[in-house]
């Protein structure tokens, strides 16, 4: 794509396919925010982290819980100190502008130069929470009602949202956004997102890991299969503990890292004991 020479290429720490680059530049170009889903571990948190690191610019974190508002995002006003404040009577109440706390879209709009706004696992909040961002976004701009003033953004954000498809978002804030859906890593993306982290691991530890860790992953019937967090967890813990490779063959040091249930560790066990033991199908 034109003028994406001097975008983003990955970064040294993160591994990013062709594709995600590509759609990261579209909407860095479009001014887009860029709806990011792919199941828990894929990458899609520390897909913000990159960019800012690559296009080196600051990174904002907007953290969505299931009680967040839009309205926390743009700003937030103090009564309740306002409150505290008059009765005590040690200060001017009168300047209500000290009362008015910039929430973190907000903040991303008062910055003298562009900034990475990242919007997490926003699929947590209400149904409601996206439409209710939806002109923000789109304009650029909000009212702080306390003050009768407009906040418009110095430079437009570039905006990463990540989903864990937790519940659909509206088709009219999607129809504002790019969208990205990130697949599990196959086996050989994913020896070089070890390598990132561990560069001197042994080839031969992480091949035999990652045949365990890929059989695990295809038992049926697995509540919470195991992410790219939980396999770097356990090659650590494997080269840490000093585990031999043909441990590995014959049972999974350290199951705690992969699986985090009962009823997973449950099924695991069961399935092993049927085959006979740690087999696994070879790739």
């Amino acid at each position: 794509m034109s003028g994406t020479n001097q975008g983003y290429h990955g970064s040294e720490d993160y591994i990013a396919s062709k594709a995600l680059m590509e759609i990261v530049n579209v909407a860095v170009v479009l001014q887009k925010p860029l709806v990011v889903k792919g199941e828990p571990g894929t990458g899609k948190t520390l897909l913000a982290h990159s960019i800012a690191r690559a296009l080196n610019k600051k990174l904002l974190i907007w953290n969505v819980k299931s009680t967040t508002k839009a309205r926390d995002g743009l700003y937030v006003y103090d009564t309740v100190q306002r409150l505290n404040d008059a009765r005590f009577k040690d200060k001017d109440i009168s300047d209500i502008r000290q009362y008015i706390k910039m929430g973190k879209l907000g903040q991303a709009f008062n910055f003298d130069e562009q900034v990475i706004l990242l919007i997490d696992e926003i699929d947590k909040a209400d149904i409601e929470f996206p439409n209710d961002l939806l002109n923000e976004l789109d304009e650029m701009t909000f009212h702080i009602n306390e003050l009768d003033e407009e906040v418009t953004a110095k430079h437009r954000p570039i905006v990463i949202i990540t989903s864990n498809s937790e519940k659909e978002l509206p088709d009219a804030f999607l129809r504002r956004c790019l969208f990205y859906y990130i697949e599990f890593p196959d086996g050989e993306m994913m020896e070089r997102i070890i390598k990132v982290h561990y560069p001197d691991i042994e080839d031969k530890l992480v091949r035999e890991a990652l045949k365990k860790f890929y059989w695990i992953r295809e038992m049926d019937g697995l509540k919470k299969r195991p992410s790219t967090s939980e396999l770097l967890d356990w090659i650590k813990a494997l080269s840490l503990g000093g585990v031999k490779i043909e441990k590995i063959n014959n049972e999974i040091p350290f199951l705690g890292t992969l699986l985090k249930n009962e009823q997973d560790t449950d099924r695991f066990v069961r399935i092993s004991t049927n085959q006979g033991g740690f087999g696994f199908k070879r790739r």
